[in-house]
């Protein structure tokens, strides 16, 4: 039987977690234990340089420069930033609120345009 040992995740780990969690058939705390062994793994791993990836991902380093291994971590870092960054704009409640008509797609991939009613000012 496996034990688990209480520990602090930072709020945007966490948050990432429970975002990316569903598309993975995994609980957050599955998600999160999946990444630390695959770090784990990259880190003990003699075909990825964790210290050239992180240069690049400061951006002191060119993306090119790395080999595929490596040039894979970066893209999934990246992919993970923008899915977090994408799902923090919330630009459909900004759009609504100031009135403006916008395009989205639904669950099945379809195009839908949203016009949201004006919004009125009181007259001076």
């Amino acid at each position: 039987m496996k034990s688990s040992t209480p520990i602090r995740i930072d709020s945007e780990l966490y948050a990432a977690a429970t975002d990316v969690a569903p598309m993975m058939s995994r609980s957050t705390t599955q998600q999160i234990s999946h990444w630390a062994r695959v770090g784990r793994e990259l880190e003990a791993s003699s075909g990825v340089s964790t210290t050239d990836v992180a240069r690049v991902l400061r951006g002191a380093k060119g993306y090119d420069s790395l080999n595929t291994e490596e040039q894979a971590v970066v893209r999934a870092h990246w992919a993970e930033r923008m899915t977090a960054l994408a799902g923090a704009l919330r630009l459909d409640r900004k759009f609504a609120a100031e009135g403006r008509p916008y395009l989205d797609l639904d669950e099945a991939g379809n195009v839908v345009r949203h016009d949201p009613a004006p919004c009125r000012r009181a007259e001076d």
